[in-house]
Formats: C-alpha cells, structure tokens, sequence
C-alpha cells in the first residue's frame, strides 16, 4: 500500500473544502485550531496501471496550512509533518510521498534527526519527497512545450529560479547534460549555493531574478515567490514559455498575456482513471487522472516495489535516477502535462 501526505493552500481554501474531505467541524476553525488538529486519512482509493496491475492508497491530510510558516508557527509545522508520518506508518503504509510543503519542512527543518513520534520510531526508507519525479515531469514539459512553441533548446536561454533547490538543482543537471540549452540562468537567493552549483555544473551565470527574466526564453520557476515582489510580463521576452513547479499555482495570473505561456510544472496524467477525491478538492482540470509529480512517485514505486526513500535529501538527485524514475513512469501510464 502506498501514501501520500499532503495539505491545502491557505485556511481560507482548508475552511472551504473541510465538509468535502469528512471534516465538517474544521470548516468554521481558524489557524489556532489547525495548528492543534491532528492528522487524518481522508481518502482511500485504486489505482490501476496499464500493465493491469492495481494497487491500494490512502491520502493523509496533514493540517498544516502554509500560513504557520508566515506567522512563525514553525513548531507546528514540524508537528504536523512528523505526525502525519507516524499515522502513515501506524497504519502499515509502505510507501509514502511527502507532498508540498511537507518535503520542504522537513529538509529545512532537518527533521530526520527526530524520528521518534510518541511510541512510533519512524522508519525513513518509508517515505520520499517524490522530487525524482517532479523533476524528470518538468524536464520532459520543458522539451515537449518548448517543441510545440518552436522555442529551440539548442539556442535557447534557460533561466531556473530556485536553481539551488532540490528540484532547480536536478533540472540545471538534466538541462546542461541532456539538452546542452544555449545559455542556463541561476536564480537563487543563497550566493555560497549558487556558486557550488555553477562550480558542480561547470557552466551557468549567476543572476538577479530582475536581471534574469528579461534574458530568458523559458522560465522555470521552482521557488515561493519572495514577499512583495511583483513581476510585469511587459519585461518578459516573447514568446516566453514559464513553467510553473510551486504551490499554489498562481503565476498564470500574475504573466496573463499574448506569447507569455504560463504551464502548470510538475503534474501528470494517468491514462486510466483514479476514484480518489483529492485532486478534486485541489482542483486539477481533470481530477480523476491528473496529479502532483510528486504524488505519482509513490505509485510508481508502489507499482515497482520499491519500498525505499528514493528521493531523500538535499541536491542528491542524478540523472541516472530521473531516468529510472521516467521509465516507470511510462512503463504505468503515466504523461506529463503539456496542455497551456
């Protein structure tokens, strides 16, 4: 059996959804009631690959809500990742993906060095971030995208913004070595970790998000847009291509204009059907077979038995197991987005 672990995007849209999801108590709650809600399995369902083969998950709502980190709730966001990992793991789950912020927290937050949850030692190699597989998805969308928009790699200009991430950094790999992109563009915030980058990549120029976006025929955006900070698509290059890996995905609304193609990063459809309920509730265009990248990696290894953290850690993500990843992921039946 497989799990994912996921949470809404703000409390208003946790308020909204909480009937849906079997928690109708929650609905008129504010953030001191979330901070003290405890993890829940809200939905079980089947997934069925085109081998024929069907496997069992189950989603488990963390109740963390992004809005603990803006007001310096940090405790309880540790809480509510470590404890949505040990009911994962209570309820013999063998594979878990860590979806959205959860990831983020606990790599930010080191948390593998607090593995014992109450009575619960939490075992690691039964959870991933499920990077691997973002990372190969994006990539793929970058090539598939950029063909059907007559953008050529070969001369195009790449700019990452997040390239220091565990996401930016896989795709600066797979775009220097499998596309070889005319000029690759590092935005972070972190100078040391731009500089070790550019150093492991032997190639890329350092920019300023305002200096970059100008220069870049496709922009990959893999980081949470910096408080205050507003983007005119007029400083935009056209046709620009921007793929959208964050969460939420908002960025078509902010770049809404004619040769600026904003596509959702990182989300894939099945070919079969899925009788979940979850993707409904966070509005993917078609939720019976489309989802986050992230969530898919625990299917496939699910679907592979390979029970192991296959996407554990910070910048460790080669191209030989993005490759891994993608073939699994074509061997069930699963495709990148590529609709704009």
């Amino acid at each position: 059996m497989f799990g994912l672990i996921g949470h809404l995007s703000s409390l208003k849209h946790a308020q909204s959804v909480a009937h849906a999801l079997g928690y109708s108590e929650y609905s008129n709650q504010g953030l001191d009631f979330w901070c003290s809600a405890p993890p829940l399995v809200v939905d079980s369902f089947h997934v069925t690959s085109i081998t024929g083969q069907v496997i069992e998950g189950k989603y488990i709502e963390s109740c963390f809500l992004p809005e603990m980190l803006i007001n310096r709730r940090i405790k309880s966001a540790i809480r509510k990742v470590l404890n949505a990992m040990a009911l994962s793991q209570k309820s013999d789950i063998d594979i878990t993906a860590l979806g959205g912020f959860s990831s983020v927290i606990f790599e930010e937050f080191n948390l593998k060095e607090n593995n014992q949850v109450r009575n619960i030692e939490l075992d690691f190699n039964r959870f991933t971030t499920g990077n691997t597989h973002t990372a190969y998805i994006i990539c793929r969308q970058i090539e598939l995208v950029s063909a059907q928009l007559g953008i050529d790699l070969a001369s195009a200009t790449v700019a990452v913004c997040g390239a220091t991430g565990d996401i930016g950094s896989a795709v600066c790999r797979w775009l220097e070595k499998k596309n070889n992109v005319a000029e690759l563009l590092l935005v972070a915030r972190n100078r040391e970790r731009l500089d070790n980058l550019r150093a492991e990549l032997g190639r890329g120029e350092i920019f300023s998000l305002e200096e970059a976006l100008p220069k870049a025929d496709i922009v990959v955006w893999v980081a949470s847009m910096p408080k205050g900070v507003e983007i005119s698509s007029e400083i935009l290059k056209k046709p620009c291509l921007i793929i959208d890996g964050g969460y939420p995905k908002n960025l078509d609304s902010k770049f809404a204009q004619s040769d600026v193609y904003v596509l959702k990063g990182g989300i894939v459809e099945h070919s079969l059907d899925i009788d979940w309920k979850i993707m409904e509730v966070v509005s993917m265009d078609t939720p019976s077979r489309q989802m986050f990248a992230c969530f898919a990696e625990a299917i496939l290894l699910e679907f592979e038995q390979w029970h192991t953290n296959f996407s554990w850690g910070r910048n460790l993500i080669t191209i030989e197991k993005m490759e891994l990843i993608g073939q699994a992921s074509i061997k069930h039946g699963f495709s990148p987005l590529v609709s704009l």
